[in-house]
């Protein structure tokens, strides 16, 4: 018998962002495999009552909120202190939460102050015979292992993209307050604004339906003997403003710029994936000028669909890795791509 809580922060317009909703999925599905558990929702920021309406009718047994100015920026103190006053409110045994930076920052602090255990980066959850089993991975995304704590309450962070998020069913919430008094030098920290891209700046989008991976290639001398890096960034920016596509790129074009060479100048170590162990979920991938090395295509483990651009047709992924590949000049076949789009 556990005491399930999903533990989460309101986004700023009072709504449930996507992870939560797929950490609510999760702890429901688990709450109906062990006999006699009760599932409950914790949240916290400036108003907690529209996002409990928002899912009001997912079967969710108790709501409890921590309301009020303080508690709607992002900041460790008054974070960790409303998640600390949720989980022993609710009685927890089990915490699930959705791996997000905001929550990431505080829920090994907030198990030590409830003398429970965290993990982190889990990616499923199951009612085993030994009970509550947590899935993750492992040495980037090579060795999966399943996991059971017997230590209580046990704090799971749920990654996003892992699982179907639940369907709300609106309704009207009963929220129990709990209250919770910030001391002033939980208030030290003030968030004066935000800082951010703007939208047509942004290559890194997790929700978006496909990936765009770019290669060494692309900085490479091409056919004519130059490399032609201006096109390049022209030809690839240009392809993600029209599809919306979210970019990546492998550890060796991010590297170059240490190595003194030429390099895509929106490119960060953030868009990395593969060696760096980042495993995107979207349901389709494009490779482009890519050399079809291991590590790279370890990071496209979870893509449904994989695709690649390659003038070499014994490129790696030409052996089995991809689903398609088009033995072609990346540079011709984008440009095409742009002009059809």
């Amino acid at each position: 018998m556990e005491t399930i809580l999903v533990l989460t922060a309101v986004e700023a317009d009072g709504t449930l962002p996507k992870a939560a909703l797929e950490a609510l999925a999760a702890a429901k599905e688990l709450a109906g495999a062990l006999a006699g558990s009760t599932l409950a929702v914790g949240l916290w920021g400036a108003d907690v009552k529209a996002a409990a309406d928002a899912v009001a009718g997912c079967g969710v047994a108790r709501f409890l909120g921590v309301a009020g100015p303080d508690f709607a920026p992002a900041r460790y103190a008054s974070d960790a202190a409303a998640a600390e006053a949720l989980a022993k409110a609710a009685g927890a045994s089990l915490v699930v939460a959705p791996g997000v930076s905001r929550l990431a920052r505080i829920l090994p602090g907030v198990a030590h102050r409830l003398g429970g255990r965290a993990d982190t980066h889990v990616t499923a959850l199951a009612a085993g015979p030994q009970g509550i089993a947590a899935s993750r991975w492992y040495y980037r995304q090579r060795i999966e292992s399943v996991l059971a704590r017997a230590a209580r309450p046990w704090i799971l962070s749920l990654d996003p993209g892992c699982r179907e998020p639940i369907v709300p069913v609106p309704g009207s919430a009963a929220v129990e307050a709990v209250a919770v008094a910030l001391p002033a030098e939980a208030k030290r920290t003030a968030v004066t604004g935000v800082q951010a891209p703007a939208a047509e700046k942004q290559t890194i989008r997790p929700d978006a339906k496909l990936l765009f991976v770019a290669g060494a290639g692309w900085t490479k001398k091409q056919a004519g003997g130059a490399s032609r890096l201006p096109e390049a960034e022209q030809l690839i920016l240009g392809f993600l403003a029209k599809t919306g596509a979210s970019l990546g790129s492998s550890k060796s074009l991010t590297d170059q710029a240490g190595e003194g060479q030429a390099v895509l100048n929106f490119l960060t170590h953030l868009n990395q994936i593969g060696q760096t162990g980042a495993t995107p979920r979207h349901p389709k991938g494009l490779a482009t000028c890519c050399h079809g090395e291991e590590p790279h295509t370890v990071g496209w483990r979870f893509i449904n669909q994989r695709r690649a651009v390659n003038l070499d047709p014994n490129c790696g992924w030409a052996r089995g890795k991809a689903d398609v590949l088009y033995v072609a000049d990346a540079f011709e076949v984008m440009a095409k791509v742009n002009a059809l789009l």
